[in-house]
């Protein structure tokens, strides 16, 4: 499998930032039934080990469960150990892309530059994850898409609601990363089901032929 084909069936990626363990398992489930393809739990959330460790047992194969705010290249290995399958990152660091790239884990970089971006490319990055998109427009990335290989997927990280998403795509985003808008800490597994499917709406009327 690769990246692409998670992205292809929905590229909205969950970012449960504060989830627990004992109410990982519902929140997933939740975000599936919503058509999520990929959940991450970033490493600074309590625990974020063991909830790796709960998705990927409870969610099988099919859906993509890893890590987020992954900063420093020991970390990669465990999360490997714990099942996730995803790295992802606030910064663009050619160590942490390297590790997880070793381990058979596809990467997403954070980036906010061409040569950023450029250096994550060539140090094995599955995608781009435009990082803090609350500062890099949507003309941004139309002009870093002007210069970058054909097919290079970004992926707006930060701020992003379902009403805000149709610049980005109009610009050309693959797909997005969704924080606060979609989980917060607390939120219980109806009220994130009921975000997903606004969020999955949104895509689907922007992308008519997607999924």
């Amino acid at each position: 499998m690769t990246l692409r084909s998670f992205l292809d069936r929905l590229p909205l990626v969950a970012i449960l930032r504060g989830v627990t363990p004992a109410e990982v398992v519902p929140i997933g489930q939740a975000l599936v039934a919503a058509g999520f393809a990929i959940l991450e739990v970033p490493l600074n959330s309590p625990r974020p080990l063991d909830s790796i460790r709960a998705l990927s047992a409870a969610l099988g194969p099919e859906i993509l469960v890893g890590a987020g705010t992954v900063l420093d290249p020991a970390a990669v290995a465990d999360v490997a150990a714990a099942g996730g399958r995803i790295v992802v990152m606030p910064h663009g660091d050619p160590a942490v892309i390297a590790a997880a790239k070793s381990a058979g884990l596809f990467c997403t970089p954070g980036i906010s530059t061409p040569t950023e971006g450029f250096a994550a490319l060539r140090a094995g990055a599955d995608a781009l994850k435009l990082f803090p998109a609350e500062l890099l427009s949507p003309r941004v990335l139309k002009a870093m898409l002007s210069v970058f290989p054909k097919g290079t997927d970004f992926l707006p990280v930060g701020g992003i609601t379902p009403e805000g998403m149709a610049e980005f795509v109009a610009a050309g985003a693959a797909g997005f990363g969704l924080g606060s808008a979609l989980y917060r800490p607390g939120a219980g597994a109806a009220e994130v089901g009921e975000k997903a499917r606004a969020f999955a709406a949104a895509w689907r009327a922007l992308k008519p032929a997607a999924g």
